[in-house]
């Protein structure tokens, strides 16, 4: 498995410093994943571009990280799911919420569970999901705007779901806490 150094802003190329600077700013840190997404200059731009789509969409931030940590879980990326854990929890999502999601249930609260069972279904149907699933989507209180704004989250999180499993970075000391192993 080849080996990704794990940028600073310093030692990224330089193509990729402006996003890695967006991304530091946002998160209060660097992470380590998109220190080695840095890598490529075309991809951690390409995932600055959808980070900001997906977190000025009409889902509040909960929502967006039940999405993330569910894309994580089905993705099977253990950075993501420590990390968006750990990002979970701050936005207030009780840990009963993220403990379901982690240990691969459906989370009690209404929408999350919708919204967690349409992201799952997403990934594993790869996007051929039927009438009724979509339904029960909208049932819940969502809009069929938001259903795509669903898909761009996922896209979101596959780029670094994948990425964090090819270059497996190592998990920062604030994400360890969540650290998990599918």
């Amino acid at each position: 498995m080849p080996n990704y150094p794990i940028h600073t802003i310093a030692s990224a190329p330089e193509s990729s410093k402006p996003g890695l600077e967006q991304l530091q700013q946002a998160f209060g840190v660097l992470p380590n994943l998109a220190a080695a997404i840095a890598n490529s200059p075309k991809l951690i731009n390409s995932l600055v571009s959808v980070f900001q789509q997906v977190h000025s969409s009409s889902l509040t931030e909960q929502e967006i990280q039940i999405v993330l940590l569910t894309d994580a879980i089905a993705n099977s990326c253990t950075y993501a799911v420590a990390f968006h854990t750990t990002l979970a929890l701050q936005q207030g999502v009780s840990s009963e919420e993220t403990g379901a999601i982690r240990d691969r249930r459906i989370p009690a609260d209404k929408r999350f569970a919708a919204l967690s069972t349409l992201a799952k279904t997403l990934i594993e149907k790869r996007g051929h999901l039927s009438d009724r699933e979509l339904d029960s989507f909208i049932a819940a209180g969502f809009t069929k705007e938001q259903v795509l704004e669903v898909i761009a989250i996922v896209a979101a999180s596959t780029i670094t779901n994948y990425a964090g499993t090819i270059t497996n970075p190592p998990l920062e000391d604030p994400f360890r806490q969540h650290a998990w192993q599918g």
